[in-house]
């Protein structure tokens, strides 16, 4: 059964691109999906698993230790990308699917990418 988005404006066609993505992308037990989620003042990365549709692992430019942190969004995204990686190396994961979330690749969702990638992550 197709899942069809109707209608005009960023937000559809964001979701519709990441509908078109997702039915190539998933992720599996030995290698997760690293989803990138962006609104317009925050970021948050996930892993997760979807055989069993769980998250593993989770960073956020919320969380108390990011939030005070200097510098622009790009460089907070930064940050979110070496901490998802430090956890997912913690937990035991080595390599993800990147699922960007209907976003272009490029800007804050390309800086956490290339933090994870820097981190260890096989992406």
């Amino acid at each position: 059964m197709a899942i069809i988005v109707k209608g005009k404006g960023k937000s559809i066609a964001r979701k519709r691109r990441h509908l078109r993505l997702r039915k190539k992308i998933a992720g599996t037990a030995v290698r997760p999906r690293l989803v990138v989620t962006r609104s317009n003042r925050n970021i948050v990365a996930q892993i997760v698993d979807d055989g069993v549709g769980r998250t593993l692992v989770s960073a956020s430019s919320l969380e108390a230790d990011l939030r005070g942190a200097e510098g622009d969004k790009t460089a907070k995204a930064k940050k979110v990308g070496e901490l998802i990686a430090e956890r997912a190396k913690a937990a035991g994961i080595d390599a993800v699917v990147f699922d960007r979330g209907g976003n272009k690749y490029h800007g804050r969702v390309a800086a956490v990418a290339d933090a994870a990638r820097e981190g260890g992550l096989a992406l």
